[in-house]
């Protein structure tokens, strides 16, 4: 099992994810979010995908970015489903799991 917190900045909706695959083939996700529209997602598209459509799909494109699209009414800074996929992309074997971070170095405040 690989487990992933999402803090995704200003909007404090943390989500975590616990991703578990038996063969790499497919990926179970488990998404506890403060966004209402992520747990929503999840409610409507379920919870199981073919690790390939998921993690090595074009940016933007596999099946949660396509529900987002239409369906979201995040925005595109919102690293929220990015982090979600890097949970099963690690847990299916098809990335290192290593922590991904945006820091502000001159941000206004």
């Amino acid at each position: 099992m690989t487990k992933v917190v999402i803090d995704p900045g200003i909007c404090n909706f943390v989500t975590s994810v616990e991703a578990v695959s038996e063969d790499g083939m497919e990926v179970t996700l488990k998404v506890k979010s403060g966004c209402v529209s992520i747990n929503e997602m999840f409610k409507k598209i379920g919870n199981t995908f073919d690790a390939y459509e998921l993690c090595l799909a074009k940016l933007g494109d596999g099946p949660l970015y396509e529900y987002a699209k239409q369906n979201l009414p995040g925005h595109g800074g919102c690293p929220v489903i990015a982090g979600i996929v890097k949970a099963a992309e690690v847990e299916c074997n098809l990335a290192l799991p290593k922590d991904a971070k945006i820091t502000f170095v001159n941000g206004k405040e």
